[in-house]
């Protein structure tokens, strides 16, 4: 398969931001553990702080791609515009936070994006990710 990982705003700090809500692996790191537990699939990356790169990586990989793993960080409770540009696209996509969002302040207990998403993983720190590359493998 080739699945798509794209993170949004702040977490190209993983490791040194915030560590008791998001751990002190840094993503890089992790990512090629992911990769080495699914050799037979092709996993990329893409992560920025600004919504309309996300949107353009979206619509750049969202027709091409056999499934997209999306932490869109804090524009998940503020972006229509995310969330158009997932219906937009055919890859089924998964959203995923590392933290449970619904345990945390209110303001982060309603997702934009996740009515236009396959599923919602939320709370298995990095692990998260692995839930959700699992999710795409058996949604074929």
């Amino acid at each position: 398969m080739k699945i798509v990982i794209i993170n949004g705003p702040n977490l190209n700090l993983l490791g040194v931001r915030e560590k008791s809500i998001y751990g002190s692996e840094a993503f890089a790191g992790f990512l090629d553990k992911l990769r080495a537990a699914y050799p037979d699939d092709e996993m990329t990356y893409f992560q920025s702080n600004h919504e309309g790169a996300i949107i353009d990586e979206l619509h750049r990989v969202g027709f091409s791609c056999d499934g997209i793993v999306l932490n869109a960080g804090a524009y998940t409770h503020t972006s229509i515009a995310i969330a158009d540009a997932i219906r937009s696209i055919t890859a089924p996509v998964v959203e995923v936070h590392i933290s449970n969002v619904a345990a945390r302040e209110e303001y982060r207990h309603v997702s934009m994006i996740a009515p236009a998403c396959k599923g919602v993983i939320a709370g298995f720190g990095l692990d998260s990710y692995r839930l959700a590359v699992e999710a795409l493998k058996n949604c074929r």
